[in-house]
């Protein structure tokens, strides 16, 4: 007699999943697409730590839906379930999976807000035969062992720095050899050590370094960025590689980085506005312009945000809690958004976003894991004293003296400014955003009505 408890005999129908994520987005250093399918396949998480770079992969495995990304690649799902129909669908964007439902005609009560974004460095595990409500299983690959570094800053510098230097090299590794090179440039900390270092690495492969390109944003002639970053390039003899862009203030919308970045947190959204603009005008100047490549993480990796601009954050938070800014408060923290992630995890599409929906393929090395392992092992409580003006200054000091080590360059370091505000003067700053976060919320929700 069958019994009608069995799973064997009775097994729970699976749940459809569709696919939609490009592979052809992801970007491997150190491995092949078909190599980080079968890690992620395997559900092994020291595996899947040993896939390096930027992307988001899902496999199935029987009943189970394995899901693994970095940061610098975002990926979401969403439960569809209808009398006759029942999806898992994974994509990108929210919009992708709308328009998906629109055509299986499905999408009359879907809820943008019951997306899930799949959290940055965990192997996310879901049974196809369990309904919605069921949790996904997390399981963390990225585990850096802090403070593991010594009270040195020469030898911290070559090793944070020698490890971008290693990434970057991979990265021109993928590379066409005869394509472009364009680094978002504001003569900031970040952007200005990823140039040094490509230009470095195109010198000692004797490829061409008319190659290479700083694109600096300038909204209707003006900010301190355009200034910065001449200054910067000619302190080093570099000036050639500089590439003004001048975007006429009639071409900003922080509506378009609204729809684009399909968020609606303040200083992401004035950050995806200036990345935006600049991504549109390189577009239209240069129609087969593919690579471009930024400083985004280098802020988070070395805990470089003023605290008292976050109220009831304290710099025991920011020292005391692994991965705060790259991960948020935690997965199983109330201040974690499901729909969204946290840090940096779900502030990154803030670049990545619109440079995809403009045809570019983007690179931000300082995000990739092996980059944040590293950042996590520096002793910072020992180097600051638990001080926030000695935390500021300790990335300027780091990244220079690694840059110097390796290149020989003496770069140049200015006062930390965030790129929505070195783009344009103040008045126009006020001209350009909303005054309010409601602002941003209400043309969010226009949006996804």
């Amino acid at each position: 007699m069958t019994n009608p408890n069995s799973q064997a005999t009775n097994p729970k129908p699976l749940r459809q999943f569709v696919d939609l994520v490009d592979p052809a987005a992801n970007l491997f250093l150190s491995c092949s697409q078909s190599q980080a399918d079968e890690a992620i396949q395997s559900g092994d998480v020291e595996q899947i730590r040993r896939i390096n770079g930027q992307y988001a992969v899902l496999q199935p495995t029987g009943p189970l839906l394995r899901m693994a990304r970095t940061i610098a690649r975002p990926m979401r799902y969403y439960y569809a379930d209808f009398e006759d129909k029942s999806f898992l669908v994974v994509a990108e964007r929210i919009d992708e999976i709308y328009e998906f439902l629109v055509a299986q005609g499905c999408a009359a009560s879907f809820d943008s807000a019951l997306t899930r974004m799949v959290p940055a460095h965990y192997l996310c595990e879901i049974d196809l035969t369990e309904s919605s409500d069921v949790s996904p299983r997390y399981e963390r690959f990225l585990r850096p062992e802090r403070n593991r570094l010594p009270v040195d800053l020469d030898l911290i510098g070559k090793t944070y720095i020698g490890q971008l230097t290693q990434e970057l090299n991979r990265w021109l590794d993928v590379l066409p050899d005869d394509e472009p090179i364009g680094v978002m440039f504001s003569g900031g900390i970040d952007s200005g050590s990823v140039l040094l270092l490509l230009h470095h690495l195109l010198s000692e492969r004797s490829d061409s370094l008319d190659r290479l390109r700083a694109f600096t944003l300038s909204i209707g002639g003006e900010g301190d960025d355009r200034k910065q970053a001449i200054d910067f390039l000619n302190t080093l003899n570099l000036t050639s590689f500089v590439e003004e862009v001048d975007v006429p203030l009639s071409q900003v919308d922080f509506r378009k980085a609204i729809a684009a970045v399909e968020d609606y947190k303040p200083l992401d959204i004035q950050s995806a506005t200036a990345g935006y603009a600049i991504c549109e005008a390189i577009r239209e100047r240069y129609p087969d312009w593919r690579w471009l490549v930024d400083g985004d993480g280098g802020d988070e990796n070395l805990k470089d945000y003023p605290i008292e601009d976050n109220p009831g954050l304290t710099i025991d938070h920011v020292l005391g809690h692994t991965l705060l800014y790259q991960e948020g408060w935690g997965i199983d923290a109330v201040k974690h958004s499901k729909t969204y992630s946290g840090g940096q995890s779900r502030g990154h599409v803030r670049t990545w976003a619109p440079g995809r929906l403009l045809g570019f393929s983007g690179f931000s090395p300082y995000a990739l894991p092996n980059m944040i392992d590293i950042a996590e092992g520096i002793p910072f409580a020992e180097l600051t004293e638990r001080k926030p003006e000695k935390l500021y200054a300790l990335k300027g000091e780091v990244v220079r003296r690694g840059v110097k080590q390796i290149t020989g360059f003496e770069m140049p370091i200015y006062p930390k400014r965030r790129f929505q505000r070195g783009a344009v003067s103040s008045q126009t700053f006020e001209q350009i955003f909303p005054s309010t976060a409601r602002d941003y919320r209400n043309e969010f929700d226009r949006l996804q009505a």
